[in-house]
């Protein structure tokens, strides 16, 4: 996670990456960074209110302080000394909306970032541990935001003292494939799907799962189709979007370690060696159907000279 320099900014760039959290049996705690970005420009203005956005989402999110990238960069504004007279937001997307892919923990990020890279001592007064716990605050889970801030593949959690995360870097053979729908789906209707109780076998069964994922995605990625099962979460979830339970099934019988990406309806396939063609054979149509690598990185603020198209790898 970047740090913001010591002199004044008028504007920043920042770029943040998709996300896929849960990864089977770990809900709310995994997440992977993908390297499909977005990229978000943050001025300080004599006055007023400006939002431009393209590429994902320009046709439906809000162009006013309803924007949640404008949202996140006022409360870290607000944590780091108040507000400037005006604002220019300039967002060029890439990420999938509603998809499963940590769309809202990105512009949560992206505005948290670009707020203190705003201020010159930002980065004293808002610390990569306090970055985290805002984002998560804002995300009301830690998941996506910490896979987001750090790159690789995370563990977050939270404890008296906090929220906290842990990223290493996953397995060289692993590719991630994700096969994208073109409808999306509601992460607050989704995980109201939930049951308050789950049977204490099924939380057994996920605890030893996802003990084992951690193993599975640093070392043995022949073990990801056991580690990857799930009990607490993607069950409950099935009816609410039948094609994605079917992709998932059809690729699990066919060896492929695929899950729900975060609330979905996105299908995400941890894929090493061969398994990878075969994976992406196994999409009907509706279904955008790419390989996506890991980003070690996570969010940076760019600097001059290496902005990038969004959505492009490092």
């Amino acid at each position: 996670m970047p740090s913001a320099p010591g002199s004044p900014r008028s504007s920043v760039c920042v770029r943040v990456p998709a996300t896929s959290a849960n990864l089977g049996p770990g809900f709310d705690a995994f997440g992977l960074c993908l390297q499909l970005y977005d990229e978000v420009e943050l001025a300080v203005t004599a006055g007023g209110l400006a939002v431009d956005v393209t590429g994902e989402g320009a046709d439906s999110l809000p162009r006013g302080e309803g924007h949640l990238v404008l949202r996140s960069a006022r409360a870290a504004l607000e944590v780091l000394g108040g507000q400037p007279a005006g604002l220019a937001l300039s967002c060029r997307n890439a990420i999938p909306q509603s998809r499963g892919l940590g769309s809202s923990s990105a512009a949560i990020v992206a505005g948290v970032l670009a707020a203190r890279a705003l201020v010159p001592d930002g980065a004293l007064r808002l610390d990569d541990d306090a970055v985290l716990a805002l984002a998560a605050e804002l995300e009301g889970h830690p998941d996506n935001v910490a896979a987001c801030l750090r790159g690789g593949v995370t563990l977050a959690w939270r404890d008296a003292d906090g929220v906290h995360a842990t990223t290493r870097r996953p397995h060289a053979g692993l590719v991630p494939v994700l096969f994208v729908p073109a409808e999306r789906s509601s992460t607050q209707e989704v995980r109201g799907l939930l049951p308050a109780v789950v049977p204490h076998v099924d939380a057994a069964a996920n605890a030893g799962r996802a003990a084992l994922l951690v193993l599975a995605l640093l070392d043995e990625p022949a073990l990801l189709l056991t580690a990857t099962q799930d009990r607490l979460h993607q069950g409950y979830r099935a009816g609410a979007m039948p094609r994605t339970t079917a992709l998932v099934a059809e690729l699990r019988g066919r060896g492929i370690p695929a899950v729900v990406s975060g609330a979905g309806p996105t299908v995400l396939a941890l894929t090493h060696g061969d398994q990878t063609s075969t994976a992406m054979q196994a999409a009907s149509p509706g279904w955008t159907v790419s390989t996506v690598p890991v980003d070690p990185r996570g969010a940076v603020v760019l600097v001059p000279g290496e902005r990038m198209a969004a959505g492009s790898p490092e």
